[in-house]
């Protein structure tokens, strides 16, 4: 992969730039699929309308229906998908796997509890309680698993198995809910937990938005980390890298990233585990790269937003359905390759 030095009088870097294009054409093509997300709807305005009205102009109507009733969930929807792959990123180079995804750490189904739990039970909490509900379960059942996987340190095929017994014992709590629930909430628990990004408003955004203004640079401030443990252990530690330490901060921001996400919109799915793998196929690097893995999830999610809204006429799709339809044909093809170069 080419790579420029950036020199300045207070610090040097090292620029992939082949990452970097990868990552412009990606916000450029994610850009523009919000400009034409948030045209569509039964009142159509047309994409540089929606630039005039986004610069401060357009009419009073305009106004109201882009910026307060549309920018939203197309905001909503950039973040989480940026979310997501950032933290699928994080967590496939920690555990140096490629199936690896912040489901294994529990974050997702944990969520999946603390929202239906809330729903079921009839607590409201008013806009904010299902994501309140939604970001305390991913985050205290994240803290079990890594918990459980401790053994003087953390390893990564450690804690993906020790993720994965968690988080199907936690989804039979999920099911046990549904089951006693009235037919009113196992249906809004099961529109929740298909991932949708239409009922995002501001009160979901903002929190989101400042969460990701401190873990976008945590998350790239790991850089050198990710790095060096992607080697051996020891080799790592001849390096200067407090293995142990690192490796927490990386799980921690990987941890609060998806959990960020989720909260926001339910568990979208395949997108944390999809975008990374793209992103290091088209950077062409040693490990996801986490600034394109980042914009990648940006541009999947609105698009799969887009298509959930118009590949139907008068009906709309869970985003997280359409994610499935495009990650899991993947994740077959990544088993089967697996498979193949394991038999080789």
């Amino acid at each position: 992969m080419s790579r420029t030095v950036v020199r300045t009088r207070f610090f040097s870097a090292v620029l992939p730039l082949r990452s970097a294009a990868v990552a412009l054409v990606a916000l450029a093509a994610a850009l523009t699929v919000a400009v034409f997300a948030i045209g569509r709807g039964s009142y159509a305005i047309p994409p540089g309308t929606v630039v005039d009205v986004l610069l401060g102009g357009g009419t009073p109507g305009q106004q109201l229906v882009i910026l307060d009733l549309r920018l939203p969930r197309i905001l909503g929807a950039l973040l989480v998908g940026a979310a997501l792959g950032l933290s699928g990123a994080l967590t496939q180079t920690f555990a140096r796997n490629p199936l690896a995804t912040p489901d294994v750490l529990g974050v997702t189904s944990g969520a999946s509890l603390g929202a239906v739990a809330l729903i079921v039970l009839g607590g409201s909490g008013g806009v904010a309680g299902v994501p309140l509900a939604a970001l305390a379960g991913g985050l205290l059942a994240a803290a079990l698993v890594y918990v459980l996987a401790w053994r003087r340190g953390i390893d990564g095929y450690r804690l993906v198995l020790v993720g994965l017994g968690v988080g199907e014992i936690v989804q039979s709590g999920v099911s046990w809910f549904l089951v006693r629930a009235e037919i009113v909430d196992a249906y809004r628990a099961t529109v929740w937990l298909n991932g949708s990004v239409a009922g995002v408003e501001w009160e979901q955004v903002r929190p989101l938005a400042i969460a990701l203004a401190f873990l976008v640079p945590a998350a790239l401030a790991t850089g050198f980390t990710l790095r060096a443990i992607q080697f051996d252990d020891d080799v790592a530690r001849s390096l200067g890298v407090r293995l142990q330490l690192a490796r927490l901060a990386v799980v921690l921001t990987a941890i609060a990233l998806a959990a960020a996400a989720v909260s926001a919109a339910g568990p979208i799915e395949f997108v944390a585990f999809v975008v990374p793998q793209v992103a290091l196929r088209l950077c062409r690097g040693s490990r996801p790269p986490l600034l394109t893995s980042a914009v990648l999830g940006a541009l999947l999610v609105a698009g799969a937003d887009l298509v959930a809204r118009t590949v139907l006429p008068g009906r709309e799709l869970p985003v997280g359905l359409v994610t499935a339809i495009v990650g899991a044909p993947y994740l077959l093809w990544l088993l089967v390759r697996t498979n193949r170069r394991n038999s080789a």
